[in-house]
């Protein structure tokens, strides 16, 4: 079950102390509240991992060209030749 150590007894507990407090009218609307909530929450987390995931890709792809710390190159080189045109 997706809420930890609460069982059935605990969220039948949890809802008539909200029904209590809040009365019958007010629960579909704070229930809609707390979904769209729920919602974007998960939507912005998902952009931030993906969001991350894209950066890693972009920094490992400009990392490419860059020769090693210890000063040495690359056993090939490529050469372009500029011509004077």
């Amino acid at each position: 079950m997706p809420f930890g150590n609460i069982g059935i007894g605990g969220l039948i507990l949890i809802l008539i102390i909200a029904l209590i407090i809040f009365g019958p009218s007010k629960l579909p609307e704070l229930g809609r509240a707390f979904g769209r909530t729920l919602s974007e929450f998960k939507t912005a987390t998902r952009e931030m991992v993906n969001g991350s995931d894209d950066k890693d890709k972009d920094a490992k792809d400009s990392d490419k060209g860059v020769l090693p710390a210890n000063g040495e190159a690359p056993a090939k080189l490529s050469i372009v030749e500029k011509s004077n045109g």
